[in-house]
């Protein structure tokens, strides 16, 4: 069965060092609660076209910008749980659409065409921006994750990523979470994803320990190093 969810909501990245994660784990349990996963592992395979377009397009900064990702919460298996997203920015504010079925549906959609049985809208939009753009799987990006939510309001999260590694072959998720670690990362990205207005405890502790707004794509900065890599500059 194929299960559609849409997503809109705001959402803002900080870029902390051990100390300054240390710092904000310790201050948001007065008001946030880990989720029952704890800390748990996220892949994923980007999809782009042979020009790089779409991760390009991201890093010249435009006031709208989308990407496709195919993820899986864990090692994924052919009958796991996956996620076929589209996701695009726009002013600030992220719209998320995603497709839910069984993993080797969607793989084999990506890589052979080939339709899964169960269709819908959000299928449609994602089958036209791939058709259109000519997106293949490009990288897997895997990353562990904490995720908490506010004791006062569960729309309201905060996650916290770290150990970012990739590889540019073997793209299929079911080969595991393993591959290059980025070594430009900070020690975590921490991602507030609120529906509302951000929490005043959670605006109070940033201003107290000064982490301030900042800006990083995980693909991007992979992407970047490549490119520095191969032109030396």
């Amino acid at each position: 069965m194929a299960y559609a969810n849409t997503f809109k909501r705001r959402e803002m990245k900080f870029l902390l060092d051990e100390v300054e994660y240390s710092k904000m784990i310790n201050a948001i349990s007065e008001f946030m609660t880990a989720d029952e996963y704890g800390i748990h592992t996220i892949l994923n395979i980007y999809l782009d076209n042979s020009n790089n377009d779409l991760i390009r397009s991201s890093l010249g900064k435009p006031v709208f910008k989308e990407k496709v990702r195919l993820r899986s919460y864990g090692t994924a298996q052919d009958n796991s749980k996956a996620f076929l997203e589209i996701k695009k920015k726009y002013r600030g504010i992220t719209y998320k659409r995603r497709l839910e079925q069984p993993y080797k549906e969607l793989f084999d959609y990506i890589t052979e065409g080939k339709k899964p049985e169960m269709r819908g809208q959000v299928f449609e939009e994602l089958d036209y921006l791939i058709k259109r753009m000519g997106l293949k799987p490009k990288i897997v990006i895997c990353y562990d994750r904490q995720a908490f939510y506010s004791n006062d309001d569960k729309e309201f999260r905060l996650t916290f990523d770290g150990n970012i590694r990739y590889r540019r072959n073997d793209l299929d998720l079911r080969s595991g979470d393993y591959g290059d670690y980025l070594l430009s990362q900070p020690f975590r990205v921490m991602e507030v994803k609120s529906v509302g207005a951000i929490p005043l405890r959670l605006v109070k502790k940033l201003s107290e320990f000064k982490i301030y707004h900042g800006s990083f794509s995980k693909y991007g900065s992979i992407y970047m190093n490549e490119v520095r890599q191969k032109t030396g500059v």
